[in-house]
């Protein structure tokens, strides 16, 4: 007997569905015609046990206790889902070969791994693997047509298992530290640390105190208005000598407004010869089609949309609707035989968003964009519209928003590039050198199907007349104009978003950032949205209209907690690690050790802290000094049965991580 175990429910029954028939249904399974059995996890049907577990004493709170690091990782049933785990457990001993068919991510790959381990198949007996990227039976179909060996896939579910692991080290260690180090100073609040979201929260908590000290201060630029002899005009800006260094500041803005001033008296009226014209004619393509973290980045800037939001509706298109790809996806790339069903999604996008039709009868199917690469797809691709032709009236408002974002990307693949010419023109008016700039459109392309609102700056910019170097021009005055420098902008869902997954230029060591690459980030596609969604429940983070700020609980912990727990750095290499755990390049071992004489050192901090920092927060009321209870002394790890990770809270910021073997290290 084949037993296939999917991920959850809906996912089993879209297996069911394309198996031969007739069926028989049991509790927590489906029978086959000839045999096979498909059954499924609800989400997390194990967790790792809680502290006490390995030790009693652990149930009291206590400094001289840490770090607790366990000798041999133990993973329990979670109660709420226990009954589905002995149906597991009965169906495994009678199966003759198992199929993971687990979500198509190095979680999903976890996930059901650590079930048919835990529930000891043989592993003498095979195991294959299933990906399924889209629940609608033509391409479940093809996923069964194409198992694969699940050997293949054990670097995924070693670089998941060294995720949660260090996850929950981490977030029990110093979560239970640093709120005994807050009860020390009278603070009652739980002070959840994690190794995502407290980078993040010190993101938040820097990027606020830089704007309240930071101190306005004017600058002066100055135009130079010049004259053709045909009496074409057009303006060029002053681009300061050297000389005037000791005058501006790190950004080259010109601070003092006598400076500026005399530069315009001396060019008013004064000859402007033509240094240098530079024309180029450029080509841009389509950007990819959406990823989870672009894809709310979008929604987040367009619709005003939280990225937890955007998760649910993209999870409600992907398992009730079937009309979008898997959702939790890190790839904007697609497999190259994917173009031939290409004719059958834009038919499916023209009947299910019909404000998309006119743009697919202008799609060109024979175009081939960068976005078809068999080499940069694994286990998921991009996000894409299905090959259903759904009705646009049954979905919501903000479920037609999204299907649109992601239709009208995936349409973008079969339009040709965005074509201009951009010029400059480089002139010297009495010895100082002024610049214009300009961008002529030659074919919108792909700009085509996005709005007017879209543009950059740059495109809207006018066109310069026809120049030649060496030729003498007038300079008829010049401008001066006095600006303010402005403060950096509080973070919002877009820009926090974009912080995590490019997060390099937030990173301090300029050796790590040397090693990271433009797609290292925090978190991981399926937790973001969980990280940031936790830092609010925990009131580490409000809202002000549109700005997300800290509050002073976050405040106070980011400035009590040592820089290193509070910056990027750390974590992203730790993420960078990840990646090359799961790409065959690092090991469990090698991760795991350096974390661990790290956390050490860590909580040895802790000791030796005053918890001052704390001094000022809300102080804890009488009679009351219960630690929390279980769920909350594992920092909030628990989540409801078939919710997905990233969607739960926890103290490492992850949502529930998912977790492998009988306690057996990788």
């Amino acid at each position: 007997m084949r037993l296939f175990i999917a991920e959850k429910p809906s996912l089993g029954r879209a297996i069911a569905d394309v198996l031969p028939k007739p069926h028989k249904k049991g509790e927590g399974y489906i029978e086959t015609a000839q045999g096979d059995v498909v059954t499924w996890c609800i989400g997390h049907l194990l967790e790792q046990a809680e502290p006490d577990a390995y030790d009693a004493a652990y149930k009291q709170w206590r400094m001289e206790q840490l770090p607790i690091i366990p000798a041999q990782w133990q993973l329990v049933a979670k109660p709420k889902t226990r009954s589905q785990l002995t149906v597991i457990k009965g169906l495994i001993k009678r199966a003759d070969c198992v199929v993971n068919a687990g979500d198509p991510d190095r979680e999903g790959q976890l996930l059901v791994d650590e079930v048919i381990d835990f529930l000891g198949y043989p592993k003498s007996r095979p195991v294959q693997r299933c990906l399924i990227s889209d629940l609608n039976p033509p391409a479940v179909r093809r996923a069964l047509e194409g198992l694969r060996d699940n050997k293949e896939f054990v670097p995924l579910a070693v670089s998941a298992l060294a995720r949660s692991r260090a996850d929950w080290l981490y977030g029990i260690n110093m979560t239970r530290a640093y709120t005994l180090l807050g009860r020390k100073a009278g603070c009652s609040a739980l002070l959840s640390v994690g190794r995502v979201q407290t980078p993040l929260l010190g993101l938040v908590v820097r990027r606020d105190l830089e704007i309240e000290a930071f101190v306005p201060k004017p600058f002066y630029e100055v135009l130079a208005h010049v004259a053709t002899a045909g009496n074409e005009r057009f303006c060029a800006k002053w681009q300061p000598s050297e000389a005037c260094q000791p005058w501006q500041d790190e950004e080259g803005r010109v601070l003092r407004r006598a400076l500026a001033e005399n530069v315009v008296n001396r060019i008013a009226g004064k000859a402007a010869r033509v240094e240098e014209v530079e024309e180029q004619a450029r080509k841009q393509a389509a950007p990819l089609p959406y990823n989870l973290s672009s894809l709310q980045i979008d929604a987040a800037k367009r619709f005003g949309m939280d990225a937890k939001r955007v998760l649910d509706i993209c999870q409600s298109l992907y398992e009730r609707h079937k009309l979008i790809t898997y959702p939790r996806s890190d790839s904007r790339h697609l497999p190259g035989d994917h173009l031939g069903r290409a004719p059958r999604v834009r038919d499916a996008i023209a009947a299910t968003a019909p404000a998309l039709a006119s743009a697919v009868a202008e799609a060109d199917g024979s175009l081939r964009s960068k976005a078809w690469n068999d080499s940069k797809v694994d286990a998921h691709h991009a996000i894409i519209p299905t090959e259903k032709q759904g009705n646009g009236a049954t979905l919501s408002a903000d479920e037609n928003k999204i299907y649109g974002l992601v239709a009208r990307q995936y349409l973008l693949q079969f339009y040709p590039p965005f074509e201009y010419n951009d010029s400059r023109v480089l002139l010297r008016i009495e010895g100082g050198l002024f610049q214009a700039k300009a961008r002529r459109i030659v074919k919108a392309g792909w700009k085509a199907l996005l709005g007017v609102e879209e543009e950059d700056d740059e495109e809207k910019a006018g066109t310069l007349p026809a120049l030649k170097e060496g030729e003498q021009l007038l300079c008829e005055r010049g401008e001066l104009l006095e600006k303010m420098t402005q403060a950096p902008k509080a973070f919002t869902d877009a820009s926090l978003l974009a912080a995590m997954t490019g997060i390099a230029r937030f990173v301090q060591d300029p050796e790590i950032r040397k090693t990271l690459r433009e797609t290292d980030g925090l978190g991981t596609e399926a937790t973001r949205a969980g990280i940031i969604d936790l830092l609010f429940k925990r009131q580490f983070l409000h809202r002000q209209g549109k700005s997300i700020k800290a509050t002073p609980t976050g405040r106070a912990l980011v400035q009590a907690l040592p820089e290193s727990a509070t910056t990027p750095d750390m974590t992203a290499l730790w993420e960078q690690s990840l990646g090359q755990i799961a790409e065959r390049h690092g090991s469990y071992q090698h991760f795991m050790g350096p974390l661990t004489e790290q956390l050490n050192d860590l909580i040895e901090g802790a000791r030796h802290s005053s918890g001052a920092d704390f001094s000022g927060l809300p102080k804890e009321s009488a009679g009351r000094r219960s630690f929390p209870k279980r769920k909350s002394a594992a920092a909030g790890r628990g989540r409801k049965p078939g919710t997905k990770p990233g969607s739960a809270t926890s103290s490492t910021g992850r949502g529930a991580p998912r977790r492998a073997g009988k306690g057996k290290a990788a």
